[in-house]
């Protein structure tokens, strides 16, 4: 194998859930970035050693669903990667790794293709451990999987969803799964997935190509947030408004928007594209409340 690189569960069920989990409540706000877009953004290790984040998301692995897997993380030294994991986990900062991304070859054809991946991602970047799966990251474990779908169709994701949720560790820890659908309600892709009610957190990209969610980023988020109580939902932000139209400055970001959410039970905080942007402009310790 070559490596190269709406949840129906009651409003009172839910805040049980939230706690149980050990999410963050209302808040506590926290930050996740994406990592792995820019070969010249710095390493993990560097980015987990700022203080400025709770969650990386290593992105992308970007071929999958037809028996091939592979990782494009724009460059970076996949023998460094594995190390750089388990430093930042040593520092109490979550470490997830996202499946599609905006190019690459993914599809999940079937429900044998969609078992298949789930043994794979199981094996090869979780805490199983099966001979003859290569580990890209070595004896380093992620701790979760976000599901970024941008292409084909959203069949068979809900399954895959599924059995990582059903994988547990020697001592019974679980597969954490989160999601980062587009901003426009509901996303197709991803919509049978987030239906299992399996994804601790949601980061909605408040950015990208639909002016409604952009020009009315609040009531886009409110959308989110109350079609899946049970979740975390974070705003999905750019860094630089060199990046996308949708870009929202710190101030008016707070003042239209946090302000009036921040105390909702499924805030999660900030997830923000990407860490060589956020590196450029310290977009992420920008003063927003």
């Amino acid at each position: 194998m070559a490596f190269r690189r709406r949840s129906c569960i009651p409003a009172a069920l839910a805040v049980f859930f939230l706690l149980l989990a050990g999410q963050s409540t209302a808040g506590e706000d926290q930050t996740a970035v994406i990592w792995g877009r820019h070969g010249d953004e710095g390493t993990l290790r560097e980015a987990c050693d700022t203080g400025h984040y709770n969650t990386v998301i290593i992105s992308f692995l970007s071929v999958f669903g037809h028996g091939r897997y592979s990782l494009d993380l724009s460059g970076h030294d996949l023998r460094r990667v594995g190390n750089d994991i388990k430093h930042c986990q040593r520092k109490g900062i979550v470490v997830l790794l996202s499946i599609g991304g905006q190019g690459g070859d993914y599809s999940l054809p079937s429900s044998r293709s969609a078992a298949d991946v789930a043994d794979n991602l199981w094996n090869a970047f979780l805490a199983g451990r099966r001979k003859g799966v290569l580990r890209p990251f070595g004896n380093a474990a992620v701790d979760g999987i976000d599901f970024f779908i941008d292409r084909g169709s959203g069949d068979h994701y809900d399954e895959l969803a599924r059995k990582l949720y059903s994988y547990r560790n020697n001592k019974g820890k679980g597969v954490m799964l989160t999601a980062t659908p587009r901003c426009r309600f509901p996303d197709r892709r991803l919509e049978k997935a987030l239906a299992t009610g399996v994804f601790a957190r949601i980061h909605v990209r408040m950015f990208g190509d639909d002016v409604n969610c952009t020009a009315a980023p609040r009531e886009s988020w409110e959308k989110w947030a109350a079609a899946y109580p049970a979740s975390q939902v974070y705003l999905g932000l750019v860094a630089s408004s060199e990046q996308d139209p949708g870009y929202l400055s710190p101030k008016p970001l707070y003042y239209t928007l946090v302000m009036y959410i921040r105390d909702r039970l499924n805030y999660g905080g900030k997830m923000i594209w990407d860490r060589y942007y956020d590196k450029k402009t310290d977009y992420s310790i920008g003063k927003l409340i």
